[in-house]
C-alpha cells in the first residue's frame, strides 16, 4: 500500500462531479485501502476519492476517537436518499483545504443508499459527526466544498490564502 498526495484547492479538479463505479474489484480495494492510508497520515476522518485525483464515486470514513480501534467504512456510489428537517452545526476542516475550519450547519441526519467494500448493497440511516461527515464527503463527489456554504467574502479569502500558501511552497529555496 502507499499513500496517495491530497489534492487542494484550488485545484479545478475539486470542482468536477465524480463518477459512478461499474463494479467492486480488486483495483478499487486497492485505491480503497491506498485512500483509507492517506485519510489515516493526513489525519483526518474522511476522504473522496477527487481528493486524491480521482473522479470516481468512493469515499473513506472513520470517525472513531480511539487511535488503537479503526472503525473505517467504505462508500461506493453513496446516494443520500433523504435528509433530516432538523439541523446541526459542526466545525468543519477539509483535507484539500488545509489549516481553514468553520461552522457549517446541515441536515442532523441522513439515509445513504452505498456499496460497501465487498460489493454488497447497503443502506443506513446516520446521525451527528457520522451524518456530517458523510454529507461533506459526498458533495466533494458533486464538487462542492465545506467553503461553498460560507459568505462569498470569506470563501474568497480562504482561496486567497491557499493560492498565496501554494506559490510559496513552489518556490525553490538554494
Amino acid at each position: 500500500m502507499s499513500k496517495r498526495k491530497i489534492v487542494t484547492e484550488p485545484d479545478p479538479i475539486l470542482r468536477k462531479k465524480s463518477q459512478r463505479l461499474e463494479k467492486v474489484d480488486d483495483e478499487l480495494r486497492k485505491l480503497l485501502d491506498e485512500m483509507l492510508e492517506t485519510m489515516y497520515s493526513a489525519p483526518g476522518i474522511g476522504l473522496a476519492a477527487v481528493q486524491v485525483g480521482i473522479l470516481k464515486r468512493a469515499i473513506v470514513i472513520d470517525i472513531s476517537k480511539d487511535k488503537e480501534k479503526k472503525n473505517p467504512f467504505f462508500l461506493i456510489n453513496p446516494e443520500i436518499i433523504s435528509k433530516s428537517k432538523n439541523t446541526s452545526i459542526y466545525e468543519e476542516g477539509c483535507l484539500s483545504l488545509p489549516g481553514y475550519f468553520a461552522e457549517i450547519q446541515r441536515p442532523a441526519e441522513c439515509s445513504v443508499k452505498y456499496i460497501d467494500y465487498n460489493g454488497n448493497e447497503k443502506e443506513i440511516q446516520a446521525k451527528g459527526l457520522l451524518s456530517t461527515c458523510i454529507q461533506h464527503e459526498v458533495d466533494h463527489l458533486n464538487g462542492v466544498l465545506f467553503i461553498d456554504y460560507l459568505s462569498k467574502l470569506k470563501r474568497d479569502m480562504i482561496v486567497k490564502k491557499l493560492i498565496k500558501h501554494k506559490k510559496e511552497l513552489n518556490k525553490i529555496i538554494l
